[in-house]
């Protein structure tokens, strides 16, 4: 009787050993040859920190096991030497000198040029998209077994259908309007019950949703992207994943998260980072607050958990050969833990651009963020670009001033004028609207002028230009601020739409000829050298009207934006110390010659851009 209990014991132990099993290894892959060759590798499965690690493969050393306070995550550090080779191997666990459980893992040769991507920079005009309003290129995989929210076009908060194969398919379009770039809103999986579309609840970090296709098809659209001179922006979260992440149901450990004993939201007072005065607790609730219920608030100070979210950045820019980063809700993370991740970014990709967003009217605030920056407080920042927003505050509330007519220019001319306070104003995102408020059409009340005014700003000054999808066909949202009809579908991107921008279909003259506008705009601009980098001068404005010039030592560019709803002159003697005598002028867009001695005449709510020669 001994004798069975004992062998039945010694199979229950077996059957408990083969029994475990690892279910995750995150980042599933790494590269040699890589600046960042000391990884953290997350082991997620039952019980596996009573096991021991074994790594089979040669040049690869391990350096460290770490336990968490549960037992069914392991991490652990290796070193990929110069010696490592490429190739697949499985990551050993062990109990005793017993293989108990194991993973495949692989270790993959550098695809050519991705130490040196060139992010983007001022020679770019963005195009802003959000995938799942944007074209439904395979409709097979509008709906996935498994996950939670189906595809209904009819409910503004639901997922579309939009993908990544419907923005490959559309490239040329993209590339014919005059864009050199592409930011998308976030492709990551978003396994929620509802209003998943937008992209900002993050699942799965190492997985593409599959209602917007998979990681081979986003690397597809990397690629083909590249290949016609478009790059590839992407938009990433380290602030906060899904309430359905995976983890969330067995969480590492209860610092993993920022856990307060009831819910507690952001109070989204963004000045307490730099307020001298600033108590505590609303410095806590800043940065530790949840955005909302749905939206776990993720702790940075945790070290695995800092490490995990840093190499995820990496991993994808890398694995997609990305040109740049949209960081969503740069200030709310720990400001500590931002720094070294963008400095971790760039170290390994020094040519790389990074724009954060830090949504707030006042440039002093946004410039706090910017790296180069002298903060009274010593922070410093690794980020190179921000979204300008109090430019685009300032440049709506000028051109909807109506009162104040001749003086409506003001707050836009102050605005930038306050470019001081940036270390480098010359490398921030400036743009009409965006997916999170009302398209620029409807923000000018559909004012055909003064969109163009808004939108020749935009592709003249400093900074780099985004676009939102649809602005260039005048898409609009009247009388409501959901975002789920700001971010309405692209019209022709489904089989059975009435409308079809891409064919023309159904415009209306107005949005033709508004097109057309914007991308001889946009084809000007992807040569015109001195709108990139050239030196910028203006003037104060006067009766209505704001000039600038864009000169560098070869050619000069004078824009003139002028709000009088009459035909009128422009004395040109103010304009001396930039103007010679009797220089000529063209304009970009009607190829009109103007000569500059005196005065010239201006249209009626003009949008000029003169090339000086």
């Amino acid at each position: 009787m001994k004798k069975i209990y004992t062998t039945l014991l010694f199979s229950l132990l077996f059957l408990y050993c083969i029994a475990q099993t690892i279910q995750r290894v995150e980042p599933p892959n790494w590269w040699i040859g890589m600046q960042h060759d000391t990884i953290q590798l997350m082991l997620y499965g039952d019980n596996l920190a009573s096991l021991t690690i074994n790594i089979p493969h040669k040049g690869v050393e391990l350096l460290e096991t770490t336990k968490v306070s549960n037992p069914n995550y392991l991490f652990i550090n290796i070193h990929i030497t110069e010696h490592a080779k490429a190739g697949k191997f499985d990551i050993q666990l062990r109990k005793g000198r017993k293989t108990i459980a194991s993973s495949p893992f692989e270790l993959m040769d550098r695809e050519e040029g991705r130490a040196n991507i060139k992010g983007f920079d001022n020679s770019d005009a963005i195009y802003l998209i959000t995938p799942d309003r944007f074209v439904n290129g395979n409709t097979s995989n509008d709906n996935v077994v498994g996950l939670k929210e189906k595809a209904n076009r009819a409910f503004k908060g639901g997922r579309h259908g939009g993908d990544i194969t419907g923005i490959v398919n559309s490239l040329d379009y993209i590339k014919k309007l005059g864009f050199t770039a592409i930011w998308l809103n976030p492709v990551l999986e978003n396994d929620m019950e509802i209003y998943s579309y937008h992209g900002y609840s993050t699942t799965d970090y190492y997985k593409v949703d599959p209602r917007l296709g998979s990681n081979k098809e986003y690397k597809q659209l990397a690629d083909e992207a590249r290949q016609k001179g478009i790059k590839l922006i992407m938009d990433i979260i380290v602030n906060h994943c899904g309430l359905y992440h995976w983890w969330m149901e067995d969480l590492p450990d209860e610092n993993w998260i920022n856990q307060w004993p009831e819910y507690t939201q952001t109070n989204h007072r963004k000045t307490v980072i730099q307020d001298a005065y600033a108590a505590e607790i609303d410095k806590k609730k800043m940065t530790d607050g949840w955005f909302v219920p749905t939206m776990p608030d993720l702790n940075q100070r945790h070290p695995q958990l800092a490490t995990y979210l840093t190499q995820n950045s990496i991993w994808w820019i890398e694995y997609l050969g990305l040109a740049g980063i949209r960081q969503d809700t740069y200030s709310y993370p720990d400001m500590h833990y931002m720094t070294d991740w963008t400095a971790a970014i760039m170290r390994e990709y020094p040519n790389f651009n990074i724009v954060g967003e830090e949504w707030f009217n006042q440039s002093s605030v946004i410039a706090y963020w910017q790296a180069g920056k002298q903060n009274p407080n010593g922070y410093t920042s690794s980020l190179k670009s921000l979204m300008d927003f109090p430019l685009q505050m300032a440049l709506v509330r000028a051109l909807n001033n109506e009162e104040t007519w001749g003086e409506g220019w003001i707050e836009l001319y102050e605005t930038l004028a306050q470019d001081f306070l940036y270390a480098n104003p010359y490398n921030l995102v400036i743009f009409p609207d965006n997916h999170d408020m009302s398209r620029i059409f409807t923000q000018l009340d559909e004012n055909i002028d003064l969109y163009k005014q808004a939108l020749t700003f935009i592709l003249t000054t400093r900074g780099i230009p985004q676009i939102y999808y649809g602005t260039e066909i005048l898409m609009t949202n009247p009388g409501t601020d959901n975002h789920g009809i700001i971010r309405s579908d692209y019209p022709g991107g489904w089989p059975d739409d009435k409308i079809n921008a891409f064919t023309d279909k159904g415009l209306s003259n107005e949005q033709m000829a508004a097109r057309d506008w914007l991308s001889k705009v946009l084809t000007w601009r992807k040569n015109a050298e001195v709108v990139h980098t050239g030196k910028l001068m203006h003037f104060a404005p006067e009766n209505g009207v704001y000039t600038y010039f864009r000169y560098n030592k070869d050619d000069k560019i004078m824009i003139i934006l002028n709000k009088n709803t009459e035909l009128g002159t422009l004395p040109l003697n103010r304009f001396s110390e930039i103007i010679k005598n009797n220089e000529k002028a063209t304009d970009v867009i009607t190829g009109k010659t103007y000569i500059l001695d005196n005065t010239i005449e201006l249209p009626a709510r003009a949008a000029l851009i003169l090339e000086i020669k």
